[in-house]
């Protein structure tokens, strides 16, 4: 998460390819409006003129009504062009954010709060970049040259007028642009906050409850949103005070061409000049004053879009290369055999530890061997587990079959999993299971319910299609075990690893879970974390985390 200044130059070259370039059709509706202008300043110029020689004001006033036509179509053209673009631009980068996140290691800089943010408020502040700046930047360069030619038609020093007070906005732009990018960022850094500390309070809002700290933490998230609208207020008025220079600049040009050609029409300019104007020249060059700075204005305002997506893009940037969470060997992941899993100096530190989890362990399991990990808690024992399939940072190395994987590649894709805590995903106790394997049958799902015991629950409560809430509410939490375990079972992975199966069980629960595990054992590559005595007898070997010896189990 970038907190430093951003460099324009770097945010610049990481939105473009984002970004991309502006469609056809938006640039073709914005020419057109100008276009369209161009025609209104010339029905209104010729109007005013034929009505004071009192000639037919009709194809006039037909050509301003056509004028008119033209420039709304040409305005409605550009924003649903405009609009497109940009919905195919957040919904590409929404799902490389999201893979990313799906990818992600733990330890990252991110949160769940700050990863809603990423997907959310972040990408979505590119809207208004692809959907206005992109369009504006591209008509802000074409159509002045439009507006002037058309104008030096009439008034070759009327022309030059506009041209002179061009640079003084150019400045006034950039220097409000600058400001408005700092302000952005700080904003987005301010918003970023409140999400992780508000997405962080309601995940612990139990504990918060039950220690009566609600009014201190509710006081905690108050000051983060008091800071999100302070930076938001700071936004607006840099918004507002640049909008009030670029109007100041843009109105004096008006007013000068104004004095120009009102003290050319009678006379009175006092220098010498190479022109006189007609009324229509006159006239046409004072309508086409305000349309040459139209593009400038509407540039001027999409700038603080472009400001909010370029802060955006920096703090997106390392999001956009999403994590290679690849799979194991091909030969490996080609054969369902059990394959052996070797260890070698493992190291897992996590984030906000100061010391190893795990340091320099070393572990052999055999093809189709089941190995007990044991020891207190905070032995390590799921750590490992958590390493294995790419829950935890992880040093040191994994062999598959004798084969060595990539340091970012975990054992995923060939593992039936079974945590301590158990995800519930809103939906049904079928879709919860099937989450293992979404082409499993019904059959199948039925079958490995009722193997791990799920089956009088069930008929209790209104079969597989029972419905649960991502808290699991109504599954006890040996239900919820079950449930884990029937996910790893349906699988079919040939290896296994199961970490505190057996753990909120009841005694004749433990020992069918057991009973289950015995029989399911052979013929996979398991590794159980465990406190269970009873358990770890059912593995051949087991491994003493505290002590770190091997020592032989009881058949």
């Amino acid at each position: 998460m970038s907190t430093g200044r951003i460099d324009p130059i770097v945010a610049r070259k990481l939105l473009k390819p984002v970004a991309g370039r502006p469609s056809k059709g938006a640039t073709i509706g914005l020419l057109s409006d100008s276009c369209g202008a161009i025609l209104f300043a010339a029905g209104l110029a010729w109007t005013v003129s034929a009505l004071t020689k009192g000639e037919s004001v009709w194809p006039w006033l037909l050509l301003m009504a056509a004028s008119g036509v033209v420039r709304g179509l040409s305005s409605a053209l550009a924003l649903r062009a405009g609009a497109n673009d940009a919905r195919r631009v957040k919904s590409t980068l929404r799902g490389r954010v999201l893979s990313t996140a799906l990818a992600r290691l733990p330890g990252g800089a991110r949160t769940g709060g700050g990863w809603i943010t990423a997907i959310i408020d972040e990408v979505e502040a590119l809207d208004g970049h692809v959907t206005r700046f992109l369009p504006a930047r591209f008509a802000a360069t074409a159509a002045p040259l439009l507006v002037l030619a058309a104008a030096a038609c009439a008034s070759l020093f009327a022309t030059l007028i506009l041209l002179g007070t061009l640079i003084p906005f150019v400045i006034a732009m950039a220097l409000a642009g600058g400001a408005a990018a700092d302000q952005s960022r700080k904003q987005f850094d301010a918003l970023a906050r409140l999400s992780d500390l508000f997405a962080d309070r309601l995940r612990a809002l139990p504990v918060i409850i039950a220690f009566d700290a609600g009014d201190r933490e509710a006081g905690r998230i108050g000051e983060a949103a008091a800071e999100v609208a302070r930076r938001t207020m700071k936004v607006l008025r840099v918004a507002f005070l640049s909008s009030a220079s670029l109007e100041f600049f843009a109105a004096l040009s008006v007013a000068l061409v104004a004095v120009y050609a009102g003290f050319n029409l009678l006379g009175l300019f006092p220098l010498p000049v190479p022109e006189t104007l007609t009324l229509a020249e006159g006239m046409f060059v004072l309508a086409l004053a305000p349309e040459f700075y139209a593009p400038l204005r509407r540039l001027a305002a999409a700038y603080h879009d472009r400001q909010a997506a370029e802060t955006a893009i920096t703090r997106l940037e390392p999001l956009l290369t999403p994590v290679e969470r690849s799979a194991p060997p091909a030969q490996a992941a080609a054969t369902q055999a059990a394959p052996a899993v070797v260890l070698e100096n493992l190291t897992i530190r996590h984030e906000e530890s100061d010391h190893d989890a795990i340091a320099g362990f070393d572990l052999t399991v055999g093809s189709g061997e089941a190995v007990a990990l044991v020891g207190p808690s905070g032995s390590g024992k799921s750590s490992i587990l958590h390493a294995l399939i790419g829950l935890a940072p992880r040093q040191g190395t994994i062999r598959l079959d004798g084969t060595a994987l990539d340091p970012q590649a975990d054992l995923s894709s060939l593992a039936g999993w079974c945590g301590q805590s158990t995800l519930m995903l809103p939906g049904t106790v079928a879709e919860n299971i099937a989450l293992a394997r979404p082409d499993a049958s019904r059959e199948e799902v039925e079958a490995i319910a009722e193997k791990v015991g799920l089956a009088p629950m069930l008929a209790r409560r209104g079969g597989l299609h029972m419905a649960i809430d991502p808290r699991g509410s109504g599954l006890s939490g040996g239900e919820r075990r079950r449930l884990a375990l029937a996910r790893a079972l349906l699988k079919e992975a040939p290896i296994l690893l199961l970490d505190e199966p057996t753990a909120h069980l009841d005694p004749d629960s433990e020992a069918a879970i057991i009973a289950l595990l015995r029989e399911t054992l052979p013929g996979h590559t398991a590794i159980i974390a465990t406190h269970s005595p009873a358990l770890a007898a059912i593995c051949p070997r087991r491994i003493d985390l505290q002590a770190r010896t091997l020592q032989g189990a009881r058949p």
